[in-house]
């Protein structure tokens, strides 16, 4: 059965196409970033880290809450469709990052994949940014974390592991469904929840740290699934896990209601109500402190839900060393003696 996807129109176009009969089927277009810096600086008090490195813009896993479709306005396209199947790559992004962890004042601080998109989407199998740039951290002696769906990560556990045993490297798979039909709604690019526990299993065999990500929970749609995300997440080898709420910012949750009353519309309204009441009435609170966090009796049973089952299956805490805020420069080669 064909749907149509919303595409919100963006804010920053100079001019826009309003279709008078239903638009033509969103195909995949490849696009080049000629970027000068690969490095983005996050000053939000709300997150644990202050690099990351996006070699994609762009997500062709299409989920319909992601945060970053807004970003996509940027560029004069829209946060539907376009962020799905318009995904832009920066072929230069390994020697852009070199060039950044060279300079004599890079600190050798905690560098996250990625802060917008995920990393190992599908494109990267044939662009390989994201491991071409692992190889620069590895090299420069730089911590690394992952964050990811997609089981390509797989195809780097080797590397990984040498670096969770230098400088430091973890992996974070998110698993916000144990549902597979839920899961196909609402990211229908993304692999099934059973292959991201099976990653977990690759990765943690081969001595990567690594943990599950519940996030976002979506009340009324996952918020009974933390309980086997974490038990089969732990199977897996999962060490640490984080629970985060939904937050759909106003061209996200345009996206999300077309996608959960297309596929879903038995259960569409009680989902939106439920999110409502997480937070305070709206469907996003983008107040620094407040955008991680859920509100009300409903959200807070989540919570401890998630506490229980952690505690009760010996979840550790994050390695911390991974998030020292300075490590120094790399010392440079020693001068070989002539005699």
């Amino acid at each position: 059965m064909l749907r149509s996807i919303a595409n919100p129109v963006s804010l920053f176009p100079g001019a826009w196409t309003e279709w008078e009969v239903p638009p033509p089927p969103a195909t995949l277009s490849v696009f080049e970033d000629d970027s000068k810096t690969i490095l983005s600086r996050n000053d939000s008090p709300d997150l644990h880290f202050r690099w990351s490195v996006n070699p994609y813009r762009g997500c062709f896993h299409g989920c319909a809450y992601c945060y970053a479709r807004p970003s996509h306005e940027f560029l004069g396209w829209g946060s539907g469709s376009d962020f799905e199947r318009k995904l832009v790559v920066k072929p230069n992004a390994a020697e852009l990052l070199r060039e950044a962890l060279a300079r004599p004042s890079w600190e050798r601080e905690f560098i996250l994949f990625s802060g917008n998109t995920d990393c190992y989407q599908p494109i990267e199998l044939q662009f390989g940014l994201t491991r071409a740039c692992l190889r620069v951290c590895a090299e420069l002696e730089t911590p690394v974390g992952v964050i990811t769906k997609a089981s390509l990560v797989e195809r780097d556990a080797t590397l990984l592991a040498e670096m969770a045993a230098g400088a430091g490297a973890e992996v974070v798979v998110s698993i916000p469904f144990h549902n597979a039909e839920v899961c196909r709604v609402i990211e229908p690019g993304a692999p099934p929840p059973s292959r991201r526990y099976r990653t977990i299993q690759v990765l943690a065999e081969a001595g990567v740290p690594v943990g599950v990500n519940i996030a976002p929970v979506i009340p009324g749609l996952s918020d009974t699934d933390v309980p086997r995300i974490l038990q089969n997440a732990r199977n897996a080898g999962a060490r640490f896990a984080r629970l985060l709420p939904v937050r759909l910012a106003p061209q996200v949750d345009q996206v999300f209601t077309e996608r959960i009353q297309a596929g879903m519309p038995l259960r569409a309204e009680a989902v939106l109500a439920k999110i409502r009441r997480m937070r305070g009435g709206e469907l996003n609170d983008a107040r620094f402190g407040m955008r991680f966090r859920g509100q009300g009796q409903e959200w807070a049973a989540t919570e401890a839900t998630f506490q229980i089952w952690y505690k009760k299956l010996g979840f550790e805490h994050r390695p911390e060393r991974l998030y020292s805020p300075a490590r120094g420069p790399v010392a440079p080669p020693k001068q070989q003696s002539l005699f």
